[in-house]
């Protein structure tokens, strides 16, 4: 099975089954540290009052659209996603939450049909995990593509921690009492242990750093709360 879990399909799949738990699930298994690291990879965004076009790739239900309105609160947001059960909770988070002034589209961002060359902003929480090096090829030349010259990109990722004693304990944690959770949520603890199967073989952010850089993008690697945490940001020049 884990030969095929960067297939699209299987991705997709795993996000339906986990849609109606996942917002909860995703801040227990960052200690809560999520709502902090949501905001703080938007900081290498510039604030503005201006109307500027921003996408929230891999949206899921919305979670990074508080912190974008607060960081740019005149921004025409765009959200995309490919999960039916995911966008199902988003939209209902648009209507209640946000008067249904987000443009929401239900597309692979490895095929789109996003214009070129114009959102000023491309953000993406906690999605980065789930390409394989060939995809995050595709998603760097797309998030070339779709960018502004000048405009700025911001990627954050739940990561392996460097030090060998937080990584033992993230490690259990994840890999051990998260499935627990799961069980208690779903019934099924096999989509959340997949969570850190992903995350183990990520690691962090630096490969995707490499591979945003050799795409043409100007690129920095960005480290959260001794590495629990990683991302990309930077500009397309």
């Amino acid at each position: 099975m884990e030969d095929n879990i960067y297939s699209r399909d299987y991705v997709k799949n795993l996000f339906n089954q986990m849609s109606s738990s996942y917002e909860q699930m995703n801040y227990i298994t960052s200690f809560g540290f999520s709502i902090r690291w949501r905001n703080q990879f938007l900081e290498s965004i510039r604030k503005t009052d201006e109307a500027v076009e921003v996408i929230d790739l891999l949206t899921g239900m919305g979670e990074d659209w508080q912190a974008i309105k607060k960081r740019l609160p005149n921004s025409k947001l765009t959200a995309l996603d490919f999960s039916d059960g995911m966008l199902k909770y988003a939209k209902q988070k648009c209507k209640h939450r946000f008067g249904n002034a987000i443009t929401i589209l239900q597309q692979d961002i490895l095929e789109n049909n996003l214009p070129s060359n114009y959102f000023d902003n491309v953000v993406c929480a906690f999605g980065l995990k789930t390409f394989n090096t060939e995809q995050l090829s595709i998603l760097a030349q797309e998030t070339k593509r779709i960018l502004k010259t000048g405009g700025r990109f911001a990627f954050v990722e739940v990561s392996t921690p460097e030090n060998s004693i937080l990584k033992l304990l993230y490690g259990f944690y994840l890999g051990r009492i998260i499935p627990i959770l799961g069980w208690m949520f779903l019934g099924n603890p096999e989509e959340y242990r997949m969570l850190w199967v992903y995350t183990s073989k990520f690691v962090n952010a630096r490969n995707a750093a490499a591979v945003f850089t050799k795409t043409g993008l100007k690129t920095n690697f960005v480290s959260y709360f001794y590495g629990c945490a990683s991302g990309v940001c930077g500009e397309k020049v």
